[in-house]
């Protein structure tokens, strides 16, 4: 506040100098802004989820039942998933990267990956 007030009293006087002193301030505002962002980004970890194969699943938490061949089905019954429930979203990146491939950040009831 008190800047502004000073920036106000220099543009009654001046206003070429206010111009200046608004040029830098904005420079050197914008500046630590850049540089705070960086930082904030470097300091991230992935944590997503991907599949990049073919017919590939992945699921941060718990799976129930996953078909990914051609002709299979799923269960009629879902299978019994482990006490406790469903498991918490995973502290690192859960990654299915192979054709069929299942990944999961947390339990896997039923898994069908060939075809019937």
């Amino acid at each position: 506040m008190t800047g502004v007030v000073a920036l106000l009293l220099v543009a009654v006087t001046d206003l070429g100098k206010a111009d200046q002193i608004a040029s830098v301030v904005g420079a050197v505002l914008a500046a630590a802004g850049l540089g705070l962002s960086l930082w904030a980004q470097s300091g991230r970890r992935p944590t997503g989820v991907e599949a990049t194969g073919n017919r590939s699943v992945a699921v941060g938490g718990s799976i129930g039942t996953v078909v990914t061949g051609d002709g299979a089905q799923a269960p009629s019954a879902p299978p019994a998933m482990p006490a406790g429930g469903a498991t918490a979203t995973p502290t690192g990146p859960v990654t299915a990267s192979g054709e069929r491939s299942v990944a999961a950040g947390g339990d896997i009831g039923s898994v069908s990956t060939g075809d019937a």
